[in-house]
């Protein structure tokens, strides 16, 4: 008995003294590295932004560049996957047969998700771990096969994703 308050007495002693340490010095440190990572620039700013960026384009006819217009007035346009390009019909005055192309991304991949396999796969193992830990085992396994594909379903969806 004594043997259990001494050992009791030393426990209390041990967490006064970890309690009572000067936090200060950590705490000027810690202040002190805030103030340098909040005056660090994550990524150095663009220096230079190109004709194109700014929306230009070369006219060789003239050797300057020309800003591209932002509508446009298409009456047949034919769509491949990276460029609309789009012209306009034959008018009698003499700029017959001009041609814009407009530009346009193509549009993003779908992500290939895995929703139903992993559902199945979490059915699988709830049902198996269900029927193993639980008193009945049918009930267990049923509880346990919802339980796993509802949970394989949400991360198959969210978490199993490829992206192209």
């Amino acid at each position: 008995m004594k043997s259990i308050k001494t050992l009791a007495l030393v426990y209390a002693a041990v967490l006064a003294a970890a309690c009572g340490r000067d936090s200060a010095k950590t705490d000027d440190a810690l202040k002190n590295d805030l103030a340098l990572a909040s005056q660090a620039q994550p990524y150095n700013a663009q220096q230079v932004t190109s004709p194109s960026e700014m929306g230009y384009v070369y006219n060789p006819a003239t050797g300057q560049y020309q800003q591209v217009p932002r509508y446009s007035t298409p009456t047949t346009v034919q769509r491949t996957a990276t460029r609309t390009v789009a012209r306009r019909p034959a008018s009698r005055s003499s700029r017959s047969g001009s041609s814009r192309v407009v530009y346009q991304p193509a549009p993003a991949p779908e992500p290939v998700r895995h929703t139903q396999r992993d559902a199945a796969i979490g059915a699988v193992s709830g049902a198996v771990i269900g029927a193993t830990v639980s008193r009945d085992k049918v009930k267990g396994g049923l509880i346990g096969a919802a339980a796993g594909a509802v949970l394989g379903g949400i991360i198959g969806h969210t978490v199993d994703v490829d992206k192209p």
